[in-house]
């Protein structure tokens, strides 16, 4: 209707379900924040945000799973899928989508649309933009194409939202919290709460607030986990008795380090490499060190190393203390690593 952008999500995976929970929670909540994280606050505006009533969606794998159906279903979403064979019907994002590429097809380092438009362009070698830097221009990109005249409106898609919303007697409303959100999107598992929690691909969960269960544990049955593959070290169980909301539940062992679904998965598979029939918590992460170890200290920085590393810059870098314990340093700490980026910035393959 207003032809506006409300959220996007940057990332080196395949769509999932966490890409599109993700894109829901830009979608819904106020971008200040996210907007003051990239250092534009007070250049950009973007006040477009608010919960959907409805999503009209392809028929996409990640549009039919579990994931995404139960956590419209919480939030009060509607689901409506294009019908088969019928394209045309997608021309409502197609066409910004479109837009959107011309203005990226114009960076150094693009792909094109193509082999045949690429022709002899080598854009490996004239890539300079990182993923944050991307997500950025992106970010100035769209805010232009806001405040710009659009020919189906003859006003600019910017001032259309404007003069629409307050217009409405329920406008959509605005998501305060972002991660509680997203969570409710993320892929979902079942698992029987034992004695010492629960156990994840051979990874332990544990904390105190599951006691008051455990002693129920038979009765309760299986529990639905939500998890998220950028960063397995907690997970999010919903509460039995009602379904109220979700208790978080970190690693039983809190000195392992946050690691991503895509490291968990590929330590495993080195481990069944070494033949290795029996895969241990303390191998699995001992393995993982190995391969982090191996990528950081790379003498040529590979385009997979390089993939590498982007996927795991989201994850907290543990700092030591005076006592010996594990911290994680401030944002705005002046020794806090330069590539430490804010959470939900990429996405895993799960």
């Amino acid at each position: 209707f207003s032809r506006c952008v409300l959220g996007f999500v940057v990332t080196l995976e395949p769509p999932s379900a966490v890409s599109v929970g993700l894109c829901l929670g830009r979608v819904a909540c106020d971008k200040n924040g996210w907007l003051e994280a990239m250092g534009l606050a007070g250049q950009v505006q973007w006040p477009m945000a608010g919960k959907p009533r409805r999503l009209y969606l392809d028929n996409a794998a990640e549009f039919k799973g579990e994931a995404l159906r139960r956590g419209c279903e919480q939030h009060g979403i509607d689901l409506g899928y294009r019908p088969p064979g019928r394209p045309h019907y997608g021309g409502i994002v197609e066409r910004i989508i479109g837009t959107a590429m011309l203005r990226v097809h114009e960076l150094p380092g693009t792909t094109f649309s193509d082999p045949a438009a690429r022709g002899s362009y080598d854009s490996q070698a004239a890539a300079v933009l990182t993923l944050t830097e991307l997500e950025r221009w992106l970010v100035i990109s769209t805010s232009s194409y806001h405040g710009s005249l659009h020919s189906s409106l003859g006003q600019s898609p910017a001032a259309k939202w404007s003069d629409s919303i307050t217009t409405l007697r329920n406008p959509p409303p605005v998501v305060v919290d972002e991660t509680a959100l997203v969570v409710d999107f993320l892929p979902v598992i079942r698992r029987r709460l034992t004695r010492t929690g629960f156990t994840i691909d051979h990874v332990q969960y544990f904390s105190n607030t599951l006691k008051p269960w455990i002693s129920r544990r038979e009765q309760l049955g299986t529990f639905v986990i939500r998890r998220d593959p950028r960063d397995i070290s907690r997970i999010w169980v919903l509460e039995p008795d009602n379904g109220a909301g979700y208790v978080e539940v970190p690693y039983r062992t809190l000195s392992h380090p946050a690691v991503t679904l895509w490291e968990h998965r590929a330590a495993a598979a080195r481990l069944r490499e070494r033949g290795r029939t029996q895969i241990d918590e303390s191998a699995l992460f001992s393995m993982i060190e190995q391969m982090r170890e191996i990528t950081t200290g790379a003498k040529k920085a590979t385009r997979t190393a390089r993939r590498n590393r982007a996927r795991r810059q989201h994850l907290p870098v543990p700092a030591t203390t005076s006592s010996g314990a594990m911290s994680t340093p401030p944002p705005d700490d002046p020794t806090a690593p330069s590539d430490v980026v804010a959470a939900f910035d990429d996405i895993e393959q799960w």
